[in-house]
Protein backbone atom coordinates (compact mmCIF):
# COMPACT_ATOMS: atom_id res chain seq x y z
CA UNK A 1 0.00 0.00 0.00
CA UNK A 2 2.85 2.38 0.86
CA UNK A 3 4.56 1.64 -2.47
CA UNK A 4 1.36 2.38 -4.40
CA UNK A 5 0.78 5.61 -2.44
CA UNK A 6 4.42 6.66 -3.03
CA UNK A 7 4.12 6.05 -6.78
CA UNK A 8 0.87 8.00 -6.97
CA UNK A 9 2.44 10.87 -5.02
CA UNK A 10 5.52 10.87 -7.24
CA UNK A 11 3.31 11.08 -10.34
CA UNK A 12 2.64 14.75 -9.58
CA UNK A 13 6.33 15.69 -9.89
CA UNK A 14 7.68 13.26 -12.48
CA UNK A 15 8.10 14.27 -16.15
CA UNK A 16 5.76 12.74 -18.79
CA UNK A 17 8.30 10.12 -19.94
CA UNK A 18 8.58 8.63 -16.45
CA UNK A 19 4.80 8.69 -16.05
CA UNK A 20 4.50 6.58 -19.19
CA UNK A 21 7.19 4.17 -18.01
CA UNK A 22 5.48 3.96 -14.62
CA UNK A 23 2.17 3.09 -16.28
CA UNK A 24 3.77 0.28 -18.31
CA UNK A 25 5.56 -0.96 -15.18
CA UNK A 26 2.24 -1.10 -13.32
CA UNK A 27 0.60 -3.10 -16.10
CA UNK A 28 3.53 -5.52 -16.12
CA UNK A 29 3.19 -5.93 -12.35
CA UNK A 30 -0.40 -7.15 -12.78
CA UNK A 31 0.62 -9.76 -15.37
CA UNK A 32 3.60 -10.87 -13.28
CA UNK A 33 1.38 -11.39 -10.22
CA UNK A 34 -0.37 -14.09 -12.24
CA UNK A 35 2.96 -15.61 -13.19
CA UNK A 36 4.05 -15.57 -9.53
CA UNK A 37 1.24 -18.04 -8.83
CA UNK A 38 1.34 -19.99 -12.10
CA UNK A 39 5.09 -20.32 -12.63
CA UNK A 40 6.77 -19.23 -9.41
CA UNK A 41 4.55 -21.18 -7.01
CA UNK A 42 2.98 -23.97 -9.11
CA UNK A 43 5.94 -24.46 -11.45
CA UNK A 44 3.84 -24.29 -14.65
CA UNK A 45 5.84 -22.48 -17.33
CA UNK A 46 3.63 -20.41 -19.63
CA UNK A 47 4.73 -18.31 -22.60
CA UNK A 48 1.16 -17.32 -23.39
CA UNK A 49 0.31 -14.66 -20.83
CA UNK A 50 0.62 -11.94 -23.49
CA UNK A 51 -2.15 -13.76 -25.35
CA UNK A 52 -4.55 -13.22 -22.46
CA UNK A 53 -3.52 -9.57 -22.33
CA UNK A 54 -4.48 -9.41 -26.02
CA UNK A 55 -7.80 -11.14 -25.36
CA UNK A 56 -8.69 -8.56 -22.71
CA UNK A 57 -7.59 -5.69 -24.95
CA UNK A 58 -9.56 -6.89 -27.97
CA UNK A 59 -12.73 -7.63 -26.01
CA UNK A 60 -12.86 -4.15 -24.49
CA UNK A 61 -11.92 -2.56 -27.85
CA UNK A 62 -14.82 -4.33 -29.57
CA UNK A 63 -17.30 -3.46 -26.83
CA UNK A 64 -16.26 0.19 -26.43
CA UNK A 65 -14.96 1.22 -29.88
CA UNK A 66 -17.16 -0.97 -32.10
CA UNK A 67 -20.35 -1.22 -30.05
CA UNK A 68 -20.09 2.05 -28.13
CA UNK A 69 -20.49 0.49 -24.67
CA UNK A 70 -18.91 1.77 -21.46
CA UNK A 71 -15.27 0.82 -20.83
CA UNK A 72 -16.42 -0.60 -17.48
CA UNK A 73 -18.64 -3.04 -19.35
CA UNK A 74 -15.49 -3.73 -21.38
CA UNK A 75 -13.73 -4.65 -18.12
CA UNK A 76 -16.47 -7.11 -17.23
CA UNK A 77 -16.37 -8.53 -20.75
CA UNK A 78 -12.57 -8.85 -20.66
CA UNK A 79 -12.67 -10.68 -17.32
CA UNK A 80 -15.50 -12.98 -18.46
CA UNK A 81 -13.88 -13.91 -21.77
CA UNK A 82 -10.47 -14.23 -20.09
CA UNK A 83 -12.05 -16.60 -17.58
CA UNK A 84 -13.77 -18.72 -20.25
CA UNK A 85 -10.72 -18.93 -22.52
CA UNK A 86 -8.51 -19.55 -19.47
CA UNK A 87 -10.70 -22.46 -18.39
CA UNK A 88 -10.75 -23.91 -21.92
CA UNK A 89 -7.04 -23.61 -22.64
CA UNK A 90 -6.11 -24.40 -19.06
CA UNK A 91 -8.17 -27.59 -19.09
CA UNK A 92 -6.12 -28.78 -22.07
CA UNK A 93 -2.75 -27.43 -20.92
CA UNK A 94 -2.64 -28.71 -17.33
CA UNK A 95 -3.13 -32.26 -18.59
CA UNK A 96 0.19 -32.07 -20.41
CA UNK A 97 3.48 -32.79 -18.69
CA UNK A 98 7.15 -31.93 -19.03
CA UNK A 99 8.19 -29.67 -21.87
CA UNK A 100 4.81 -30.18 -23.59
CA UNK A 101 3.31 -27.58 -21.23
CA UNK A 102 5.43 -24.61 -22.44
CA UNK A 103 5.17 -25.92 -26.01
CA UNK A 104 1.39 -25.89 -25.71
CA UNK A 105 1.38 -22.29 -24.49
CA UNK A 106 3.71 -21.32 -27.35
CA UNK A 107 1.30 -22.90 -29.84
CA UNK A 108 -1.76 -20.92 -28.78
CA UNK A 109 0.28 -17.72 -28.45
CA UNK A 110 1.28 -18.05 -32.12
CA UNK A 111 -2.27 -18.99 -33.15
CA UNK A 112 -3.76 -15.93 -31.44
CA UNK A 113 -1.70 -13.47 -33.47
CA UNK A 114 -2.38 -15.35 -36.70
CA UNK A 115 -6.10 -15.53 -36.00
CA UNK A 116 -6.61 -11.91 -34.95
CA UNK A 117 -4.39 -10.64 -37.76
CA UNK A 118 -6.62 -12.25 -40.37
CA UNK A 119 -10.03 -11.13 -39.11
CA UNK A 120 -11.16 -7.94 -40.83
CA UNK A 121 -13.70 -7.11 -38.09
CA UNK A 122 -10.79 -6.93 -35.62
CA UNK A 123 -8.80 -4.65 -37.91
CA UNK A 124 -6.40 -7.37 -39.06
CA UNK A 125 -2.73 -6.52 -38.59
CA UNK A 126 -3.61 -2.82 -38.88
CA UNK A 127 -5.45 -2.98 -35.58
CA UNK A 128 -8.32 -1.12 -33.93
CA UNK A 129 -8.30 2.57 -33.05
CA UNK A 130 -10.64 5.18 -31.52
CA UNK A 131 -10.78 3.29 -28.20
CA UNK A 132 -12.37 5.72 -25.72
CA UNK A 133 -10.87 6.84 -22.42
CA UNK A 134 -12.10 5.42 -19.13
CA UNK A 135 -14.49 7.59 -17.12
CA UNK A 136 -15.08 7.57 -13.37
CA UNK A 137 -18.05 9.59 -12.07
CA UNK A 138 -17.88 11.90 -15.09
CA UNK A 139 -14.09 12.35 -14.85
CA UNK A 140 -12.42 11.39 -18.12
CA UNK A 141 -9.06 9.69 -17.53
CA UNK A 142 -7.38 10.96 -20.66
CA UNK A 143 -4.13 12.11 -19.05
CA UNK A 144 -1.13 9.85 -18.45
CA UNK A 145 -1.00 10.74 -14.76
CA UNK A 146 -4.66 9.81 -14.24
CA UNK A 147 -4.20 6.46 -15.97
CA UNK A 148 -1.00 5.79 -14.02
CA UNK A 149 -2.94 6.23 -10.77
CA UNK A 150 -5.71 3.89 -11.93
CA UNK A 151 -3.19 1.31 -13.17
CA UNK A 152 -1.31 1.28 -9.88
CA UNK A 153 -4.54 0.97 -7.90
CA UNK A 154 -5.20 -2.21 -9.89
CA UNK A 155 -1.56 -3.28 -9.47
CA UNK A 156 -1.77 -2.82 -5.71
CA UNK A 157 -5.02 -4.79 -5.59
CA UNK A 158 -3.44 -7.60 -7.62
CA UNK A 159 -0.50 -7.76 -5.19
CA UNK A 160 -2.86 -7.96 -2.19
CA UNK A 161 -5.07 -10.60 -3.83
CA UNK A 162 -2.04 -12.66 -4.81
CA UNK A 163 -0.55 -12.40 -1.32
CA UNK A 164 -3.82 -13.56 0.24
CA UNK A 165 -4.12 -16.40 -2.25
CA UNK A 166 -0.57 -17.63 -1.63
CA UNK A 167 -1.15 -17.69 2.14
CA UNK A 168 -4.51 -19.45 1.85
CA UNK A 169 -5.27 -23.18 1.90
CA UNK A 170 -5.16 -23.18 -1.93
CA UNK A 171 -1.81 -21.39 -1.82
CA UNK A 172 -0.33 -24.16 0.32
CA UNK A 173 -1.65 -26.67 -2.20
CA UNK A 174 -0.07 -24.64 -5.01
CA UNK A 175 3.33 -24.85 -3.30
CA UNK A 176 2.96 -28.62 -3.06
CA UNK A 177 2.55 -28.83 -6.84
CA UNK A 178 5.97 -27.44 -7.70
CA UNK A 179 7.74 -30.52 -9.07
CA UNK A 180 6.10 -32.84 -6.54
CA UNK A 181 2.75 -33.85 -8.04
CA UNK A 182 2.88 -37.45 -6.83
CA UNK A 183 3.56 -36.34 -3.28
CA UNK A 184 0.76 -33.75 -3.46
CA UNK A 185 -1.71 -36.34 -4.77
CA UNK A 186 -0.74 -38.77 -2.04
CA UNK A 187 -1.74 -36.08 0.48
CA UNK A 188 -5.20 -35.78 -1.10
CA UNK A 189 -4.62 -32.66 -3.22
CA UNK A 190 -6.55 -32.56 -6.51
CA UNK A 191 -3.59 -31.44 -8.60
CA UNK A 192 -5.50 -30.94 -11.88
CA UNK A 193 -8.12 -28.62 -10.37
CA UNK A 194 -5.51 -26.58 -8.47
CA UNK A 195 -3.39 -26.21 -11.61
CA UNK A 196 -6.49 -25.04 -13.46
CA UNK A 197 -7.32 -22.49 -10.75
CA UNK A 198 -3.78 -21.07 -10.96
CA UNK A 199 -3.99 -20.96 -14.75
CA UNK A 200 -7.34 -19.15 -14.74
CA UNK A 201 -6.19 -16.71 -12.04
CA UNK A 202 -3.19 -15.73 -14.16
CA UNK A 203 -5.43 -15.44 -17.24
CA UNK A 204 -7.88 -13.09 -15.48
CA UNK A 205 -5.10 -10.78 -14.26
CA UNK A 206 -3.65 -10.68 -17.77
CA UNK A 207 -7.09 -9.88 -19.24
CA UNK A 208 -7.48 -6.98 -16.78
CA UNK A 209 -4.08 -5.72 -17.94
CA UNK A 210 -5.32 -5.89 -21.54
CA UNK A 211 -8.29 -3.73 -20.59
CA UNK A 212 -6.00 -1.12 -19.04
CA UNK A 213 -3.58 -1.30 -21.98
CA UNK A 214 -6.30 -0.71 -24.60
CA UNK A 215 -7.68 2.36 -22.83
CA UNK A 216 -4.19 3.69 -22.15
CA UNK A 217 -3.02 3.35 -25.77
CA UNK A 218 -6.39 4.10 -27.48
CA UNK A 219 -5.15 1.72 -30.20
CA UNK A 220 -4.27 -1.98 -30.39
CA UNK A 221 -2.91 -4.40 -32.97
CA UNK A 222 -1.82 -8.06 -32.63
CA UNK A 223 1.96 -7.42 -32.48
CA UNK A 224 2.31 -6.59 -28.73
CA UNK A 225 0.49 -9.81 -27.80
CA UNK A 226 2.65 -12.29 -29.70
CA UNK A 227 5.07 -14.99 -28.61
CA UNK A 228 8.04 -12.62 -28.22
CA UNK A 229 6.15 -10.58 -25.64
CA UNK A 230 5.00 -13.75 -23.89
CA UNK A 231 8.61 -14.92 -23.55
CA UNK A 232 9.72 -11.46 -22.46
Amino acid sequence: ILIVVAIIGASFVLPPFWLTMGAYAGMNVIVVMGLVVLTGICGITSFGQATFVGIGAYVTAILSAKLGLSPWLGLMGAVLVGFLVGVTLGWMTVRLSGFYVPLGTIAWAVMFVGLVGNIAFLGGHTGLSAIPAIQIAGLVLDETREMLILIWVFAGASILFTRNLIHSRSGRAFRALHGRTVMAESMGIDTSSHKLVAFVYAAILAAITGWLYAHFQYFINPTPFGLNKGIE
